[in-house]
């Protein structure tokens, strides 16, 4: 059994095997050994020891994880060996400078640059993780905001308050590509103090012309080339601000579907009060809690591929989810899929057929030739004051306390009968699997209608069972009446009748609210103006109205009244009247 010690690594604690906590002891007293008289010493070991910190942390997988000697050696490995590196600088004096290590574009991270920063250090992090020198990098934002009107202002702010700055040594190599190491660790911080500690007129002493004057040629031999590459960073911030479109939308989607989950899930439970409209619908026979996970399953693991695609695309080294899951979340949509499928398929079926049955017929004993027609409310609703048909249903409780669907899907049909009596067919209508469970449905619907005092009272509802479920049902009133029969439609008949006459149906809603006498398949409203004839003249600067009928010609408006038939001609206005026929002319005023 092997004992385990705790460490303090950089302000983070560790769980770490004893024989890999000696390791790692020899190892960091080598490194501080050979840092003894090296200034800087103190930042050099603060650095080392947080980048094998964040070493240990990208290898860890929970908290309760003990490091062993395999992480402690892929640290010296990627660290390396303090005898690497630690020779005298005087041995070497003659030798030729080493070429320095490569750096590598590929592990180059994002950062602000403020050790070289005007404002933020925004286009210094940028010049460095594309490999351009900063000054065109700021050359071209300052572009960039004249020709976009002041746009990439707003981008620079966005970079300034996204991109973290470079604070560590670790984060400043990253930053330019260089490895993470004990050398170029020391030799960053070593550069760091040198520049502190030079004056002025060293630096200007220490200018190489020539080699400033290369670095210049270089750059402007390269600036062409560099434009592939802010095209390449362009395409890759087009490429994140996809990734992000993609993870604000599946998870916005997930967390919708969640909610309903949660919420249709535990209503099946608790049965609050809207959850029997849906199970009025429901007819599969299956809970509704099963019905909400296959949706939660048929349409959340596709946007759960969509929220891993772009974090993909925002995460270059985001982790897979594996294969094991990734095939455990393809079952799942599989079998959610087809769940999906046969309810679907078992609820369109109880669609499927329509039945009607007669449900009576009955004869209307009409006096004076006169029949009113008025729709009824139901006292279920009647302090809700809508007379007005609806479609849909509602659930009610009726004077029993027993829970009923009701429906205001009722319709009014007027047609004219050569019969001598007056009579009316009650048509009952409901959808089913088959024809004889849309008959059943179609029978056990209940609809009222009454004559009283020459007038027809239909009810403007229809009522069914819960138990029956809601399948569409409706109820058609057919009137049929004899020729030259007067009725007068209640004007909160309009919405129950159609909207169009035909050969089986004379009336229409235009018709509500008028005294109509029936004809041969058609209505003739008594009291209704003849629109087809009326026009507008102007009499004395004044607009009058004219209406031409059977009768003849008249003009009228507030002070003029004329009419011309088969007697004449007869105006009158204020106190004069004329009237021409075949006795001649008579003019005469009020006064004679």
């Amino acid at each position: 059994m092997n004992k385990t010690v705790n460490i303090n690594l950089a302000g983070i604690f560790y769980h770490i095997d004893e024989d890999a906590f000696l390791k790692l002891q020899r190892y960091l007293e080598a490194i501080k050994r050979s840092f003894t008289d090296s200034q800087g010493r103190a930042e050099i070991i603060a650095d080392i020891e947080a980048r094998i910190a964040e070493i240990f942390s990208e290898r860890i997988t929970h908290d309760k994880q003990v490091i062993s000697t395999k992480e402690v050696d892929d640290v010296i490995n990627i660290m390396g060996q303090p005898e690497d590196y630690l020779v005298d600088d005087d041995i070497f004096e003659d030798e030729p400078t080493p070429q320095p290590e490569r750096k590598n574009p590929n592990s180059k991270k994002l950062f602000r640059d403020t050790s070289n920063s005007y404002i933020a250090g925004v286009c210094a992090g940028l010049g460095h993780y594309l490999g351009i020198d900063a000054i065109w990098m700021r050359l071209l934002l300052v572009l960039l905001t004249f020709a976009s009107g002041g746009t990439f202002i707003v981008i620079y702010i966005l970079f300034w308050i996204l991109v973290p700055e470079a604070k560590t040594t670790a984060e400043k190599l990253t930053m330019t590509g260089e490895p993470v190491n004990i050398s170029n660790i020391e030799k960053k911080i070593k550069d760091g103090f040198g520049n502190v500690s030079q004056t002025v007129s060293d630096t200007v002493k220490d200018i190489d012309l020539q080699k400033q004057g290369n670095r210049i040629k270089s750059s402007s031999q390269s600036f062409f080339d560099t434009i592939a590459s802010i095209i390449m960073f362009i395409l890759k911030m087009f490429a994140k601000f996809v990734g992000l479109i993609l993870v604000v939308t599946g998870a916005a989607s997930i967390f919708g579907l969640f909610i309903s989950l949660v919420s249709f899930g535990s209503s099946t439970f608790f049965s609050p009060w809207w959850m029997d409209y849906p199970d009025a619908l429901n007819t599969t026979g299956l809970p509704l809690w099963l019905g909400s996970l296959f949706v939660f399953f048929t349409f959340g693991i596709p946007f759960f591929f969509i929220l891993y695609l772009g974090l993909k695309i925002l995460i270059n080294n985001l982790k897979s989810i594996g294969r094991i899951a990734k095939f455990t979340l393809l079952g799942l949509w599989l079998i959610s899929l087809i769940g999906i499928i046969t309810i679907t398929v078992k609820q369109a079926t109880d669609y499927a057929l329509e039945s009607s049955v007669l449900d009576r017929k009955e004869t209307v004993i009409i006096t004076n030739d006169t029949l009113n027609i008025k729709m009824v409310q139901s006292t279920l609703e009647k302090n809700r004051g809508n007379m007005y048909d609806t479609s849909g249903f509602e659930i009610m409780y009726n004077d029993a306390d027993e829970k009923v669907i009701f429906s205001k899907n009722v319709t009014l049909t007027i047609r004219s009968t050569k019969d001598s009596i007056a009579f009316i067919e009650i048509f009952k209508t409901s959808k089913g699997k088959n024809y004889i469970e849309a008959k059943a449905r179609a029978n056990n619907t209940n609809y009222t209608y009454t004559l009283k005092n020459n007038t027809l009272l239909l009810s403007n509802f229809l009522l069914t069972d819960y138990e029956n479920k809601y399948r569409d049902q409706s109820v058609e009133v057919f009137v049929y009446l004899p020729e030259n029969t007067v009725i007068n439609l209640h004007e909160n008949t309009s919405s129950y009748l159609n909207y169009y006459r035909d050969s089986q149906n004379i009336s229409t809603r235009s018709n509500a609210n008028h005294s109509l006498k029936v004809k041969e398949d058609a209505l003739e409203c008594l009291d209704c103006e003849s629109d087809d004839f009326k026009v507008k003249v102007n009499v004395n600067n004044e607009t009058s109205g004219v209406k031409i009928d059977e009768n003849g010609i008249k003009i009228k408006n507030d002070n003029v009244d004329i009419e011309i038939n088969a007697d004449g001609i007869k105006a009158h206005q204020e106190e004069v009247k004329v009237n021409i026929n075949e006795n001649g002319i008579n003019i005469s005023t009020d006064n004679n």
